[in-house]
């Protein structure tokens, strides 16, 4: 049996300039490696598969936005002060909030490959990207 779908909401600023409600059907195709250091810490994983299939629905409207579920690839790396780096490649979904990005929150598929990094907080920086993108929030407003 296929992972239960569940929603995630976000208020207006965190990941459009809008209320957007995100729901995710997880896929059951998805392997994950995980590796540790001599004293069991975590520093590194690798994760590959076929990713959620996704719907983005701004609140106030109803409008929504399906994406269906796509391959992906993911290696982390993370650092003793809890900030990490990602490459990613495949599809991938990013969510920027104003706190991160002082030009506005945003939702962005990326095909192709990105590359971030992200305090131990979960603020992320975007270092590069390459392919096609595409605006979820855009396509919303």
């Amino acid at each position: 049996m296929p992972p239960t779908p569940f929603d995630i909401p976000f208020p207006a600023g965190v990941a459009c300039e809008f209320a957007l409600l995100v729901t995710i059907a997880p896929s059951a195709h998805t392997v994950q490696k995980v590796f540790t250091d001599a004293d069991g810490n975590t520093v590194r994983t690798i994760q590959a598969g076929r990713g959620s299939a996704l719907t983005f629905t701004r609140v106030a409207t109803g409008d929504a936005v399906s994406l269906k579920s796509n391959g992906f690839s993911t290696q982390q790396s993370f650092n003793p002060d809890g900030s990490y780096a990602v490459v990613n490649t495949g599809h991938t979904v990013i969510l920027i909030s104003e706190q991160e990005d002082p030009e506005g929150a945003s939702t962005t598929l990326y095909t192709g490959r990105v590359t971030f990094t992200a305090t131990a907080d979960d603020v992320f920086t975007i270092t590069g990207s390459s392919g096609r993108t595409r605006d979820i929030c855009a396509e919303l407003d």
